[in-house]
């Protein structure tokens, strides 16, 4: 039984090209420094800075506005630039406008360093979607997706944990510590990915014999890309106001609620690339989406059905998180089947645009359901959207087939 298990697991991390590895190792350091932005909100309303919960609100969404602008910017320097310069410009810009931010003081410096950060460094996310889908097989292309989320639910773990530490200690640590782990991101990308050492790095242009495809008049695209914001507003729920849930109507301590999450993370880690080596090619990318969008809308319909505290709310977070798998990591292949190599950034620049969007909006229409209604209406809202973001994707599904 366990060397079966062991020759799974080798199977199913095996073919991926070595660029591939290089990469994932890249974004495990980047993202182990992600710390500034989960205690963002805390910092600014700490007695030292003084600003209220509204202003911090306010500063939150000039991320998420600068994330969707990042989002557009970087998918078309990507197609203009190459994945590796923007992602090189990228972590090296972001690190330094972390360090920066951290200096800041007054509010309005603060939200503009806050919107320049979120731009420079959201425009990262369409060039790295990019890379991935060049160092990859079409036979290995979601299982390199797959490594990559590994990889950044793992830095995500340690971020968060180290965070924690630090700002015990000093808050300005952390904006000292996240912009230094984005250049040393940029310094072992320089090193191990540059097409000066490495080769698969070059990108050699086909020539256009016929008007390139933009992602912006790709109607089934943007069919996608709507049904994909519609679902990632539930999504967010599950790290916005799903805790706030499980804390005051549930009855959760915080470790709990901790454990909960961390548990998410590490399922990700330890069945999502088993998974996805079973499922891919067996089924077109669509029917995989659709199924895990509406495993999703279970997750939320289960608070509201089934009874038990700390049973209902582990039942939830691992009905969302296969359904997060099962979802997710086949959305990345579907938008790389219809690109080329002279128009991927447009494409990865608009699904980075989709779901931050989405995380602007997704948080304050939960809340605000919830605060003016209860959180029972917003679970059976969100059990709705989910199903009907997975009808959806199912149409699109029938459609492609179709044609």
């Amino acid at each position: 039984m366990l060397s079966r298990t062991l020759s799974l697991y080798k199977n199913a991390f095996s073919g991926l090209s070595k660029s591939t590895w290089l990469l994932s190792f890249v974004i495990l350091v980047n993202r182990s420094g992600t710390m500034v932005i989960p205690f963002l909100t805390i910092y600014l309303t700490q007695p030292a800075m003084g600003y209220s919960i509204a202003q911090a609100g306010i500063v939150m969404g000039l991320f998420g506005l600068g994330a969707v602008c990042g989002g557009f910017f970087g998918g078309k320097l990507t197609d203009r630039l190459g994945f590796y310069r923007v992602q090189l410009i990228t972590l090296t810009g972001g690190g330094i406008m972390f360090i920066l931010l951290g200096q800041m003081k007054s509010y309005p410096l603060i939200c503009l360093f806050t919107f320049l950060l979120s731009l420079v460094n959201e425009a990262f996310r369409p060039a790295n979607s990019t890379a991935i889908a060049h160092y990859s097989k079409e036979e290995n292309r979601t299982r390199s997706y797959s490594l990559n989320r590994m990889a950044i639910n793992l830095g995500w773990a340690c971020g968060g944990a180290i965070g924690g530490v630090l700002a015990s200690i000093n808050y300005h640590l952390l904006f000292w510590v996240d912009g230094c782990t984005n250049i040393l991101a940029a310094i072992l990308l320089r090193y191990f990915l540059s097409p000066e050492n490495n080769e698969a790095s070059h990108i050699v242009k086909k020539e256009i014999t016929e008007p390139m495809q933009s992602a912006y008049k790709d109607k089934g695209y943007l069919s996608f890309i709507f049904f994909t914001i519609v679902f990632a507003m539930c999504f967010f729920q599950l790290f916005t106001t799903m805790p706030v849930y499980f804390k005051e109507n549930l009855h959760l301590p915080e470790y709990g609620i901790g454990l909960l999450m961390t548990m998410s993370g590490c399922i990700i880690a330890l069945v999502e690339m088993i998974l996805v080596f079973k499922l891919e090619g067996k089924r077109n990318n669509l029917a995989y989406i659709t199924r895990g969008v509406f495993v999703v809308g279970l997750s939320f319909l289960s608070l509201n059905l089934i009874r038990g505290e700390g049973f209902v709310a582990l039942l939830c977070m691992l009905i969302a998180t296969f359904g997060e798998i099962t979802a997710m990591a086949f959305m990345n292949s579907f938008w790389v089947s219809r690109t080329t190599t002279n128009n991927r950034g447009q494409y990865a620049g608009l699904y980075t645009m989709a779901w931050s969007t989405a995380q602007v909006l997704g948080p304050s229409l939960g809340s605000q359901v919830a605060g003016h209604f209860s959180f029972r209406t917003l679970w059976w809202i969100t059990t709705g959207v989910c199903f009907i973001a997975a009808l959806g994707f199912r149409s699109l599904s029938s459609n492609s087939k179709r044609a």
